[in-house]
């Protein structure tokens, strides 16, 4: 659904712990304050901003989790479970890729999320307008020092405006440790630098981190899953610049409300919000609005029941009745479809998140899983539907 609308009646977030009861008009991919358009009553609903996620691994989303940790660092993990011609890795290879991306798409979607990180190669030709979430196409990255070997090339290549994320201190040795430094020596840390990890940075490393003006991307149930740990408290309350990020289900819990969850263990709920909205937006360098509600910002938003919650307590139960992503509604309750006047969308449903309708084609890429995986597969470890 692309057209003009306004919705009239719901609660909106203008911050985590503020909102106001007030109507906005979707024109033309844009969000304005007001009704100026045919109305869609969301009364008994919050409306929040679409959450960006900082870091996924799109098409490994079907995988089921692999290794026994903890390891010493990613390296160990990634030789331990690098095992191509055995089940259940065999299968999933033989899974489509185009499809796989598609289903990591699905598990964001379902999240509220609108804006992902995906940190491997851009694909236009599978990223366009009918993907079921908005993946982010200006970036730099590495996949890291052990595994790309030409990380200066790549941030040299990388526009100052732009993020460059690399994954690092992904470990709780001395070699994951070391690697913020070995950064700074080639010159390969500074203000666009964004590190994905950094459990075994100690307080001299996220020190020299801060001084550089780099990002860091929390992943702490991939981390806790993978090294037996995450953060330490001091990084949390280091001053850098921390975005959330649910990584693939190889490694992590489920989708990035999942990592919601285990992160309000070690932060408040305000602090997550921002790291799932605007900081996420200043961390990668988005600038059109995308983790907030504002006047003229892109139309990306996620509406929940209103049960009288603050803007980052929703967050911490979200069940979405509504995604919509510049300015097209791409995931809806029934409820609310019918009041919208839907049709012809297809049905999805997600173990444990709730069932909707989808704008895609649901039917073709699950039978695309089915014919590989059968008819019980799962979605960052949660059995599908469709």
């Amino acid at each position: 659904m692309t057209s003009d609308l306004a919705f009239t009646g719901a609660r909106v977030a203008l911050g985590a712990a503020v909102s106001a009861r007030c109507d906005v008009t979707v024109r033309q991919g844009r969000l304005y304050f007001g009704p100026s358009a045919p109305p869609v009553n969301l009364e008994g609903h919050l409306i929040l901003p679409g959450l960006i996620n900082a870091h996924d691994h799109l098409e490994f989303n079907l995988f089921p989790r692999l290794g026994r940790g903890p390891y010493p660092n990613a390296t160990s993990w990634a030789a331990d479970i690098h095992r191509p011609e055995e089940s259940p890795v065999r299968e999933q290879l033989r899974i489509p890729k185009a499809a796989r991306l598609w289903w990591g798409g699905v598990k964001n979607l379902a999240a509220g999320v609108t804006t992902v990180l995906h940190h491997n190669p851009y694909q236009p030709e599978v990223f366009g307008a009918d993907f079921p979430v908005r993946v982010i196409e200006r970036f730099g990255w590495a996949h890291s020092l052990r595994f790309s070997p030409d990380v200066a090339e790549r941030y040299a290549a990388t526009p100052s405006d732009a993020p460059f994320l690399i994954h690092a201190g992904e470990g709780s040795d001395a070699v994951a440790r070391d690697e913020i430094h070995q950064l700074d020596a080639m010159g390969v840390l500074g203000p666009s630098t964004v590190l994905v990890h950094g459990v075994a940075f100690d307080a001299r490393g996220f020190a020299l981190a801060r001084s550089r003006g780099a990002s860091l991307v929390w992943c702490p149930s991939a981390n806790q899953f993978t090294l037996g740990q995450t953060l330490a408290r001091e990084a949390l309350e280091s001053a850098i610049p921390i975005a959330l990020g649910s990584d693939s289900a190889m490694t992590a819990e489920g989708d990035l409300l999942d990592e919601l969850r285990m992160a309000r263990h070690s932060v408040n709920a305000a602090r997550l919000y921002g790291m799932v909205t605007v900081d996420a937006a200043r961390v990668l360098k988005l600038r059109s609005g995308e983790g907030e509600l504002r006047e003229g910002g892109i139309a990306d938003l996620v509406a929940v029941e209103d049960r009288g919650q603050s803007p980052a307590e929703a967050l911490l139960d979200l069940r979405p009745a509504l995604v919509m992503i510049g300015g097209r509604v791409r995931l809806v309750s029934e409820s609310l479809a019918g009041r919208m006047g839907l049709e012809g969308w297809q049905p999805l449903a997600i173990e444990g998140r709730g069932r909707w309708l989808m704008d895609g084609d649901v039917p073709h890429f699950a039978g695309r899983v089915r014919e590989i995986l059968g008819e019980d597969f799962r979605l960052a470890g949660k059995r599908v539907t469709a």
